[in-house]
């Protein structure tokens, strides 16, 4: 099987549920719908699932244009409105300040209904600056299909590993599990794209958590300790890996990948 593009999942609404996408764009800021919009506390600090699990069950469905959203709540409910912006706040947000704007409308309330802490939808003024790794230029993130399945043995599932448990942008089929560790530091062309990957990605619980239902079922952590845990890699508990956009250019389903 050639290397080819498998997957590609968005995150408009950090830490809500993760869409599929048939192509995106990358830019230097990475795909500029995903990690749009951002949720925070009282204090504008970021607020994600390893805080409120409950927030992976909620799945946001926007209109082309990004100018109104629906979120389907996991009772059942929606709640929809047009993207609104209110008063600019400054999130604190992987050791950065990045300013925003609060929301309008009915988001917070039923966010906040979730697990009775304040949760505030805002929208970042630039794209790209919800990515985890933004602030050192890693704005895309790429993971072997077949690295499921290694992680998968190795926890005992009992069936495939669900990709969209670990939220990456693009996943590779056709190579090796683990290959993209030897991507790093080198150019690999993804579509009309070339990425350089320039570090693995290091894994938090939210990896245990069901990508649909914000349950616990998985030890995806204790699986990473045992079989990966004495490699060397850039991260403890290492999956998966993140990368600048050196070239930008489309990528959709099945493009080729080459490393």
């Amino acid at each position: 099987m050639r290397p080819h593009v498998a997957w590609i999942h968005v995150a408009p609404v950090k830490s809500l549920q993760i869409q599929e996408r048939q192509r995106v764009t990358l830019t230097p800021r990475g795909v500029e719908e995903d990690r749009r919009f951002c949720i925070v506390d009282e204090a504008d600090r970021m607020l994600n699932a390893k805080r409120v699990a409950a927030f992976i069950a909620v799945r946001p469905e926007f209109d082309d244009a990004m100018t109104e959203l629906t979120l389907h709540l996991p009772a059942g409910a929606t709640v929809r409105g047009p993207v609104e912006l209110g008063h600019p706040v400054t999130v604190s947000i992987y050791r950065r300040l990045v300013p925003a704007h609060e929301v309008r409308g009915p988001f917070t309330a039923a966010l906040s209904g979730l697990d009775g802490r304040t949760a505030r939808l805002v929208r970042f003024d630039e794209p790209g600056e919800g990515v985890d790794r933004a602030g050192g230029g890693g704005t895309v993130t790429l993971l072997a299909s077949s690295s499921l399945d290694a992680l998968g043995e190795a926890a005992g599932a009992d069936g495939p590993v669900d990709p969209r448990r670990f939220r990456m942008l693009i996943g590779v089929a056709g190579v090796p599990a683990h290959a993209e560790d030897g991507w790093i530091g080198k150019p690999v062309r993804v579509g009309r794209a070339v990425v350089v990957p320039l570090g693995n990605v290091g894994r938090c619980a939210v990896t245990t958590l069901d990508p649909l239902t914000g349950q616990s079922d998985l030890d995806t952590l204790g699986a990473l300790a045992r079989y990966r845990g004495a490699e060397a890699t850039t991260e403890k508990l290492p999956f998966g890996v993140w990368a600048r956009v050196e070239q930008p250019g489309s990528v959709a389903l099945g493009d080729d990948v080459s490393a």
